[in-house]
This record gives C-alpha cells, structure tokens and sequence, in this order.
C-alpha cells in the first residue's frame, strides 16, 4: 500500500501519512466492506483515492485535456530497442511526467486498472481516461527517444 501511495505522490513522508489514514479509515468504515472484491483489493483503492485527494488538496493535480482524439504516430527510423529497457528506468522516466500522466499510467500499467476504473478513480471521462494513458505513453516513449539520440551524438 505504501508503494501505491508513493508511485502517486512522489513523496516518503506523504506516502506514509496517506497509508495510516487509509488503515484508519478503512478500520473505521470495515462495516461497509461488502467483500465483493477482496480486502486488498478495497484497501488499495482507499489508498489510490486518498492519494489523490493528497495531491488535489495541494494544488499538484490537473486532469484538465481537451477531448479531441489522439494520433498516435510511430516514427519507423528511430532503432530504439524498448526490449532492453529496465523497470527502474521505466519508473524513473514515468517520475519525469506530469502527474496526471504519472497517476494514469501507474493506475494502468502497474496496478492493472482499465480505462473505465481510471476515469472513476481520477473522476474524469472514459474518453478524457483513454486520452491521458495514450498522451502519457508517448510521452514517455518521447523521454526514452530523447535519450537514445543523446547517447549516439
């Protein structure tokens, strides 16, 4: 749960913080664990919601996109081998991001949400969901292309 809390917001102590708030307030609300998921599963998103909370309350959030569709090109010259590529380079790329990019691809990508729980989560739509997860995952392809070409200058 910690590192849940720590992918979104970036920070030892907050991340501890919004963990003991989670345990009390999912000890303080057990009564309304309807076990249609499993406890973890519930406690996880108290902690992603909380999380959230934390970062909107401190000015750190912006789900604000436009909904136009997204293109997604691919530029075929580029010989950057993605197979070679490290989590922790990955994490620290994702850390690069703006924190809307960074909350949606962990949500996605690490924590196995879907475009609909993502949009439900970040209170956002289905659309504006899918939008960010595609503008964050070029985005981090960009960080990964941007440093390829400076190691071969």
């Amino acid at each position: 749960m910690y590192n849940t809390s720590f992918r979104i917001v970036h920070n030892s102590f907050d991340a501890e913080d919004i963990m003991q708030e989670s345990f009390l307030s999912a000890f303080t609300k057990l009564d309304s664990f309807s076990g249609n998921v499993t406890f973890g599963a519930w406690l996880k998103r108290i902690v992603i919601n909380n999380s959230i909370t934390h970062l909107k309350k401190n000015n750190n959030f912006d789900t604000g996109l436009p909904l136009e569709k997204v293109t997604t090109t691919y530029d075929d010259a580029t010989d950057y081998d993605y197979t070679n590529i490290k989590a922790d380079e990955v994490l620290i790329k994702m850390n690069q991001l703006k924190d809307n990019y960074k909350i949606a691809l962990t949500l996605h990508l690490i924590e196995g949400y879907d475009y609909e729980e993502i949009a439900e989560i970040m209170n956002i739509s289905y659309e504006n969901s899918r939008t960010t997860i595609s503008r964050a995952k070029n985005k981090l392809r960009e960080l990964f292309t941007k440093e390829n070409e400076r190691q071969f200058r």
